[in-house]
């Protein structure tokens, strides 16, 4: 009897909800009690570990798991063996240096410079691949008080507006160090598992259907490639002939952010009966 997937999922942490989200929209069991820590899905011959972010890589690296979900910071910084199969479109996060005003304006403005950070394994790397030398020191959560206190002349860590850092006499300076999102991991080398690959064509599913939505409309024949040109869909809209004469019925994906606009374009060019479904799940 062959063994189930195993899957690592954040327990805690931003990444957690939209992952467990994710997963029951891919056709999942759900977790019911948060304090569980194994969940057992028999359905899909498949368990979950609920585990700290930071440690999924490792434990997917060191072949105990199957795949995780976990943030591209959180992996890069980990140096565990594993590499990203699909990028999940959440968790997005940009780091950035920051330091009072006028201390550096690039990343080569900072040899000798001690670079206060919580995630060291980011930055190290990132001044290496530059031939940058300079002190990087590891601290635990929030980061922006060490120039202030003194431990650091500058620091790297997750900026989003950059209030925070202004608050605390920082700004931002040159380019970003990483931009990451939350991704699907396994092991670097695993052999291939068709398993692990139905779970990625499932969350692939999951991320299409929140991007797009189903547009159905009438349209005359004669301006139908018109139309088509408005909706081309992922491959080709379909299309077939209504029971009135001259008119036909076109059926097409279109990015859900763009609904408006392409309704209004179409209805413009003539079309009527315009209607606009949510896609639940699909395979491409």
């Amino acid at each position: 009897m062959s063994q189930p997937l195993r899957i690592a999922v954040p327990n805690k942490g931003t990444l957690a909800d939209p992952a467990s989200q994710m997963l029951t929209e891919a056709g999942y069991r759900e977790r019911t009690d948060t304090r569980e820590l194994v969940l057992i899905d028999a359905e899909n011959d498949t368990e979950f570990f609920f585990l700290r972010p930071r440690d999924i890589a490792i434990y997917v690296g060191a072949g105990r798991l199957d795949v995780g979900i976990t943030g591209e910071d959180l992996l890069l910084d980990s140096g565990a063996n594993a590499v990203p199969i699909l990028q999940l479109g959440f968790g997005a996060s940009t780091f950035r240096f920051a330091g009072r005003p006028g201390t550096a304006s690039s990343v080569y403005d900072l040899a000798g410079c001690r670079i206060a950070t919580a995630y060291p394994g980011i930055v190290s790397a990132h001044l290496a691949a530059r031939g940058v030398k300079a002190q990087v020191i590891r601290l635990d959560g929030a980061v922006e008080t060490a120039v202030r206190l003194e431990v650091a002349d500058v620091i790297a860590d997750v900026v989003s507006t950059g209030t925070t850092l202004r608050n605390a006499g920082l700004e931002v300076f040159g380019d970003p160090l990483l931009i990451s999102q939350a991704v699907l991991v396994r092991r670097t080398g695993a052999p291939e598992s068709a398993r692990v690959e139905q779970l990625a064509r499932r969350l692939q599913g999951v991320i299409i259907a929140r991007r797009y939505v189903l547009m159905d409309y009438d349209i005359r024949d004669d301006l139908v490639e018109k139309a088509v040109a408005i909706t081309p869909g992922i491959e080709s809209p379909t299309v077939a002939p209504l029971h009135e004469q001259g008119w036909s019925a076109v059926r097409s994906m279109v990015p859900s952010h763009d609904t408006n606009r392409i309704m209004d374009e179409l209805w413009e060019l003539g079309a009527r009966g315009i209607l606009v479904t949510s896609i639940h799940a699909c395979r491409l």
